[in-house]
């Protein structure tokens, strides 16, 4: 581990801390909610002194700094007091083979488990198994894996990941959602919604509940919209292909919006029937935008919220439905939930993200 007095002053206070924070793949993640985890981490350290690198790589890329390193003898790697990543794939394992042998206290982010990747792309579920193994391995290289949620840590120890895990909320960014409302008419005109809208945010997948979202819309006469890409082609399961294809009358599938905000104005009604979650956090962006939320009953989220005070839980369809009809009958409910709700989202503000990660740093070093 590196020496205390070099990275922190008296008190723990920062002083030349330079942490990688890095996200593997990240042009193919910036749409996901791991993408805007990691958005969040550094805009909450943008607020520190720490300083943030986000590629370990001395040339900006893994090809280059190793034809750097094998033409000319140049370091492959940055340098960095702290590494922090937030994917699983080979760069990352470099960076934590890196970290070990240069005595660099090395942080995993846990945006992955074997539960939440079923019943996403196509063979998802039989890639899982695997999966589950080769996430032990990894995570139990860190010095400390941090992860969404209590639910989350429990997950990984079950494997069991042979590290430190600490639970730390993703955040959420409320500023950035400045201004939703103003695009309310825009989007609502633009994909012709209109009354109580019911809706989800994300990318279309099985396990976010999408069978139960189209089940619903059929059930009711209410308009139902998922704000969010999906895949069409040979990587979508079929359960997706079958639904974004021929959705029922008042589903609307907008596929990628430019401004975020659009849906969270367009939208009345946060429906999320996900069958697993590390957090979620549309969740909290709907919640920030106080807007009613509607979840499904699962772990993280009896941990977080409190079902009649900041949002509905139900079990099954039939209470999903109950809870759309209550909704619709009493706009005073929809406003008490909101209003709770926007409370709860700020006990998630990225300042408190901040706080937590210099902790983290703090005791590594």
């Amino acid at each position: 581990m590196c020496e205390v007095g070099r990275i922190f002053g008296q008190a723990g206070v920062p002083r030349d801390v330079r942490v990688l924070n890095y996200l593997e793949l990240a042009d193919h993640l910036d749409r996901s909610g791991i993408g805007t985890a990691v958005d969040h981490q550094r805009a909450a350290l943008s607020e520190t002194d720490i300083t943030v690198e986000t590629t370990p790589w001395q040339e900006g890329h893994p090809a280059w700094a190793l034809g750097g390193n094998i033409a000319f003898d140049d370091p492959v790697f940055r340098e960095f007091d702290i590494a922090h990543c937030n994917m699983i794939g080979p760069g990352s394992v470099a960076v934590a083979r890196y970290a070990e042998h240069a005595d660099i206290p090395l942080v995993l982010h846990a945006h992955v488990t074997r539960e939440d990747f079923r019943d996403s792309f196509r063979g998802s579920n039989l890639v899982a198994p695997a999966l589950g193994q080769y996430l032990r391995w990894f995570y139990s290289q860190a010095d400390m894996v941090l992860c969404p949620s209590e639910y989350t840590k429990d997950i990984l120890e079950s494997y069991p990941v042979d590290a430190p895990i600490r639970p730390m909320t993703n955040g959420v960014d409320i500023d950035a959602l400045d201004g939703f409302e103003d695009l309310r008419e825009d989007y609502r005109n633009r994909y012709d919604l209109d009354g109580m809208v019911v809706f989800a945010v994300g990318n279309v997948f099985e396990r976010k509940g999408l069978t139960t979202f189209c089940e619903l819309a059929q059930q009711t006469d209410y308009d139902f919209a998922w704000f969010g890409p999906y895949d069409a082609g040979p990587q979508a399961s079929k359960t997706v292909s079958r639904w974004v294809n021929d959705p029922p009358e008042n589903v609307t599938f907008t596929g990628w919006i430019e401004d975020i905000r659009g849906a969270f104005g367009a939208g009345d009604v946060y429906l999320f029937p996900t069958k697993a979650e590390n957090q979620g956090i549309a969740v909290l962006e709907a919640m920030a935008c106080g807007k009613a939320v509607v979840l499904s009953d699962i772990p993280v989220f009896r941990e977080y919220y409190e079902d009649g005070h900041d949002c509905l839980i139900c079990e099954d369809e039939a209470e999903f439905r109950e809870a759309l009809e209550r909704l619709a009958d009493n706009p005073d409910l929809r406003e008490r939930l909101g209003e709770n709700a926007k409370e709860t989202a700020r006990e998630h503000s990225l300042d408190r993200v901040g706080r937590r990660l210099v902790e983290t740093y703090e005791e590594l070093a």
